[in-house]
């Protein structure tokens, strides 16, 4: 439920990439650049050793946020929100991704009913340009934020 519309070798960002299968598939159906952070060592040695299970490449950096990204630029960030983390975190997630995303670049994050979609997606109408839910079901929400500008 999620769109891959990017110019050649624009880079990829996958926050909180876990054992990394998004990222993953981001790399094996596009093959631009990705890059994978997340802040959990062990996190990161499991997409390294998914990466090479799969037979692909990207980046793999440890994090907080984007804080060690904040130099680059992407074309599109898949977040999966580590709402237990608190609003704080969230938020600042948000706030780094618009920063590092090129004109026209998309955010896209996955988050439940339950855990504050709603308010997570106020937070992204006070960043970005365009904000829509692209995907609704079973109290999951996708959304994709644009940074027009």
């Amino acid at each position: 439920n999620m769109e891959f519309s990017l110019r050649e070798n624009e880079a990829i960002l996958d926050v909180g990439c876990g054992y990394g299968p998004i990222g993953i598939y981001a790399k094996k159906i596009t093959n631009n650049p990705v890059v994978m952070l997340d802040i959990n060592p062990r996190a990161l040695a499991l997409s390294s050793q998914n990466l090479d299970l799969n037979g692909v490449e990207a980046e793999v950096i440890e994090s907080d946020c984007l804080d060690s990204v904040l130099d680059k630029k992407f074309g599109l960030i898949i977040c999966n929100p580590p709402i237990h983390a608190g609003k704080n975190i969230v938020y600042k997630i948000f706030e780094q991704s618009y920063e590092v995303l090129n004109k026209n670049g998309s955010f896209w994050i996955v988050i439940q009913q339950k855990h504050g979609a709603p308010s997570a997606i106020k937070k992204l109408e006070s960043i970005f340009e365009s904000v829509e839910v692209t995907y609704k079901k079973k109290g999951f929400y996708i959304v994709k934020s644009t940074k027009l500008i």
